[in-house]
């Protein structure tokens, strides 16, 4: 369901700042389904998802609980 994680400045940013990561992610998709996807892909516990629709895109911030440092995970993606 996800289609791949978003390494802009901003993203990157979000990771350091707020224990967040922006992924892209199918149109139709909802929150709740990202959050199940994320926590089973990745074996992380997410506190929170929000979404944005733009440019025929949707982008999902999700924010993992501090036990799940957002660093570690973006390091095992590559985005670090």
């Amino acid at each position: 369901m996800i289609l791949k994680p978003i390494t802009s400045e901003k993203a990157v940013r979000l990771i350091d700042i707020e224990n967040t990561l922006v992924f892209e992610a199918p149109r139709q998709a909802t929150k709740a389904q990202i959050k199940t996807q994320v926590e089973k892909v990745f074996e992380v516990k997410v506190a929170d998802v929000r979404t944005l629709n733009h440019a025929n895109k949707k982008l999902a911030y999700v924010k993992l609980v501090k036990e799940n440092p957002a660093i570690d995970l973006a390091t095992k993606l590559g985005m670090m």
